[in-house]
C-alpha cells in the first residue's frame, strides 16, 4: 500500500538531509528577507564560521563590500517587479570569510514556495583554484606574447641585417664593377702612351731628332705620373677602410699649409691658370693634422684647376665661419650639373660632364673621410657652366 505522496516520509526526510551535509558545494537556505535558516558543513567550511555563527544573520554578511551593502535593496526591487539579477539566473560574486578575506564564487539563487513560507536557497561553488588558473593562463598567454613578439623582432632585425648584408654585397659588387671599368680605363690610356712613346723615342736616333725625343719623354712622365695619382687613390681608400690611417694633430701655420698646398699643385694648373690667395689674418695657425690637411687642399686645387679651363683664376679663401676655421677654393669651371650633385662624394662617382676628364672619382670620398677624421666637415656650391666653390670647415681657437 503506497503512501500519501504529499507528504515526505521520515526516510526521505533524512535522505535529503544526508544530501545536503555531502554536498561539496555550499548550500544555504534563507527567508526572503535574506536571514539564513540553514547551511550545509561545505558552506561553513567555505566562509570559515560554524552554523550556529550564521544561522539567524542576514547573509550580506558572506558578501563582499559592495553587494553587502546594496543586497537589501537587490530584494526590495526583485520583490517589487519580480525581475531577478540573481534569483533563477546565477553569476560571479564576491564572497567574504569570517576572517575578512575576500574570494571569488559562483552562486545560484532558487526561489522554493512552501506551502506556508517561501524560501531562497543558494548554491555556492568557490572559484579561487578556477580564477588562479584562469589568471595563470592570462600569465601564460601574455609570456607566450611576449616571446612571440621578441622572436618577431629577433627575426625583422634578423631580416634587417641581412637585407643590410645584401645591400653590403650589391654595393661591393657594383664598387668592383666600377672599379674594374675605371681601372681598366685609368691604366690602360697612360701605358698604351708609354709603350707608343717609347717605340717612337727608338726611331729618333739623329741629333737632330732630340726636340721629339724630349716631348715623348714629357708624354712618358705625364702617363706615369697619372698612374702614380690613381695608385695613391687607391692606397688612400684601401687605408681608409682597413682604419690605417694615423691622425697626427699638432699646431699648424694655416697660411703656410695652404701655400706648401697651392707649390704641390702647380705642376695640375693649366696654362695661364693661377691661384690667388685671398687669407684672413684670422686664425692664424690652428690644431689640426698638416699632413692630411694638405691632401685635402692639393686635391681640392688639383679639382679647380682640371675642370676649369685655360687662364682662369683660381682663388682660395679663408676665415672664421660659425665658430670654426673655413677654407674655400673656388674656380669658374664647368660646374657640377645639379642631378649630379647628391652622389659627388660616393667612391668612383663621376659626374656625366667629366667625362673627357681624367679621374678616378675617388678624390672628394677620400676627401670627406679625410675631414671626418679631422673632426670637419666639407660643403659646395656649384651650378653648371658657372664654377664650383668647395668649403672645408675645421675646429679651431680663436686664442692659439
Amino acid at each position: 500500500m503506497m503512501g500519501n505522496p504529499g507528504k515526505m516520509s521520515q526516510e526521505d526526510s533524512h535522505r535529503l538531509k544526508a544530501l545536503f551535509e555531502m554536498a561539496t558545494d555550499g548550500i544555504i537556505t534563507m527567508s526572503t528577507e535574506g536571514i539564513i535558516e540553514n547551511l550545509n558543513f561545505a558552506a561553513c567550511a567555505l566562509f570559515g564560521y560554524e552554523a550556529e555563527e550564521l544561522k539567524g544573520q542576514k547573509v550580506n554578511i558572506l558578501m563582499g563590500s559592495y553587494d553587502r551593502t546594496h543586497h537589501d535593496e537587490y530584494l526590495e526591487r526583485y520583490h517589487k517587479t519580480q525581475q531577478p539579477r540573481i534569483i533563477g539566473i546565477g553569476r560571479e560574486v564576491t564572497g567574504r570569510r569570517k576572517n575578512g578575506e575576500e574570494f571569488p564564487l559562483r552562486l545560484a539563487v532558487s526561489e522554493v514556495n512552501l506551502e506556508q513560507q517561501t524560501i531562497y536557497t543558494g548554491m555556492l561553488h568557490d572559484l579561487t583554484d578556477f580564477k588562479r588558473a584562469q589568471d595563470r593562463v592570462v600569465q601564460l598567454n601574455a609570456e607566450l606574447e611576449d616571446k612571440v613578439e621578441e622572436r618577431t623582432a629577433a627575426l625583422r632585425q634578423r631580416e634587417k641585417e641581412l637585407q643590410r648584408a645584401l645591400g653590403k654585397e650589391r654595393e661591393l659588387n657594383e664598387l668592383k664593377s666600377r672599379f674594374l671599368s675605371m681601372a681598366s680605363h685609368e691604366f690602360k690610356t697612360p701605358l698604351s702612351t708609354v709603350l707608343s712613346s717609347v717605340e717612337l723615342i727608338e726611331l729618333y736616333r739623329e741629333e737632330v731628332q732630340q726636340p721629339k725625343r724630349e716631348k715623348h719623354i714629357g708624354r712618358i712622365k705625364d702617363a706615369v705620373n697619372q698612374l702614380t695619382d690613381v695608385l695613391n687613390d687607391f692606397l688612400s681608400l684601401s687605408q681608409l677602410e682597413q682604419g690605417q690611417i694615423a691622425v697626427s694633430p699638432r699646431l699648424t701655420d694655416l697660411r703656410a699649409i695652404i701655400s706648401t698646398s697651392v707649390e704641390s699643385s702647380e705642376g695640375q694648373l693649366k696654362e695661364g691658370q693661377k691661384v690667388i690667395l685671398k687669407l684672413a689674418e684670422e686664425p692664424s695657425r690652428i690644431v689640426t693634422d698638416p699632413k692630411l690637411l694638405r691632401h685635402i687642399l692639393i686635391n681640392l686645387i688639383s679639382n679647380a684647376a682640371k675642370y676649369s679651363s685655360p687662364g682662369m683664376e683660381i682663388t682660395i679663401t679663408s676665415g672664421w665661419q660659425d665658430e670654426r676655421c673655413f677654407i674655400s677654393v673656388a674656380d669658374r669651371g664647368i660646374g657640377i650639373p645639379a642631378e649630379d650633385q647628391t652622389h659627388l662624394f660616393d667612391r668612383f662617382f663621376r659626374a656625366r660632364n667629366v667625362e673627357n676628364v681624367k679621374g678616378t672619382g675617388l678624390g672628394l670620398n677620400i676627401v670627406n673621410h679625410y675631414l671626418q677624421l679631422l673632426d670637419g666637415k666639407i660643403e659646395f656650391e656649384s651650378e653648371l657652366s658657372q664654377g664650383s666653390t668647395f668649403t672645408i670647415l675645421l675646429p679651431a681657437q680663436k686664442d692659439i
